[in-house]
């Protein structure tokens, strides 16, 4: 037993990185049965284009009119339980949210998902990644 500490105290490092890695595979693998696939802001023009996916954007008003995608619908996440039924139309239809960096999008993916709504896609990165691609953004 005293070999394994002295092991893992010299591997210190390498048993941190195979945490961060089963993390993030338990985190990824929880977002898929819970319905909420991630994707990349140019997997999102294909969907916005090609399936004609509603973007959520979940942020507050004044970051909306900073700069948001085209035809996004701003329901604020804190907005989004109260607001729900303005999304009954899209229900079947695949529905990407967004946020900031993509963190507060996953607390908005499951609530949809709790409502039955078939296509959840969850913006990887968020706006910030999606200026980082230097995708178009409208101003209102």
């Amino acid at each position: 037993m005293n070999d394994f500490g002295t092991f893992f105290s010299d591997n210190l490092f390498l048993f941190l990185a195979l945490f961060t890695v089963v993390t993030a595979l338990i985190m990824s693998e929880l977002q898929r049965k819970m319905g909420v696939k991630t994707i990349s802001p140019s997997e999102a023009t294909h969907y916005i284009n090609k399936e004609g996916a509603l973007v959520l954007d979940i942020r507050d008003k004044p970051d909306f009119k900073k700069g948001h995608i085209v035809n996004a619908k701003n329901i604020s996440r804190s907005q989004l339980d109260n607001r729900i039924g303005e999304l009954e139309k899209f229900k079947s239809k695949p529905i990407i949210v967004c946020c900031n960096t993509g963190q507060q999008a996953i607390s908005a993916s499951k609530t949809l998902h709790k409502q039955g709504f078939e296509s959840i896609y969850r913006l990887t990165g968020g706006m910030q990644a999606w200026r980082d691609e230097n995708m178009p953004v409208v101003k209102k």
